[in-house]
């Protein structure tokens, strides 16, 4: 959903904040060859797992090993054509979930699409599922995202238009899809 969502072009920079093990991006990559794609992880041992699977994939990648805030600082600000982030801010505490969003805001040149793909408010049943979310990563971390805060947070870090492009019910609750502006 987020990949169709993106709609990656040629000659665009399109930065995946919390890249993990590459998946995304290299999804990205893989259906727009002339998009210059930059995965963000702090993890050492996730991005050379993602080396290596760009490597198979014979896409070119870069990464970059830095927390999600400090991205533009090591990029550059005012640069990318979309900034993305899957499954990332529920694991945050919200202080650090507002300073990932600030650094994405950072990232953007005006018009820039940014798209955001996460556990967002929990319905229903998916109330119940989240509660293996929450025992793994945290009850107080992660009832932000279940009691429906992201959109909030996004719009205090400077993000507007902010809106749910979709949501996908799992076993594990539901993941929102959140389309965003800069400004």
């Amino acid at each position: 959903m987020l990949l169709a969502a993106l709609q990656p072009r040629e000659g665009e920079l399109i930065v995946d904040i919390g890249c993990g093990t590459g998946s995304q991006a290299i999804a990205i990559k893989a259906r727009c060859p002339g998009a210059r794609v930059i995965g963000v992880d702090p993890d050492p041992a996730a991005l050379e797992i993602a080396r290596a699977k760009a490597r198979r994939a014979s896409v070119e990648i870069e990464w970059v090993q830095a927390l999600g805030g400090q991205a533009d600082a090591l990029i550059g600000q005012s640069i990318a054509d979309a900034v993305i982030s899957s499954l990332v801010l529920h694991q945050c505490d919200v202080p650090v979930k507002g300073e990932i969003l600030r650094a994405m805001a950072r990232l953007a040149k005006p018009g820039a699409r940014l798209l955001i793909a996460d556990y967002g408010r929990q319905r229903g049943l998916m109330r119940l599922l989240f509660r293996v979310v929450q025992a793994v990563d945290g009850f107080e971390r992660t009832e932000f995202n279940a009691v429906g805060g992201l959109p909030g947070e996004m719009r205090r870090c400077g993000l507007s238009a902010v809106s749910e492009l979709g949501r996908i019910a799992t076993p594990t609750g539901s993941i929102s899809l959140y389309g965003a502006e800069v400004g």
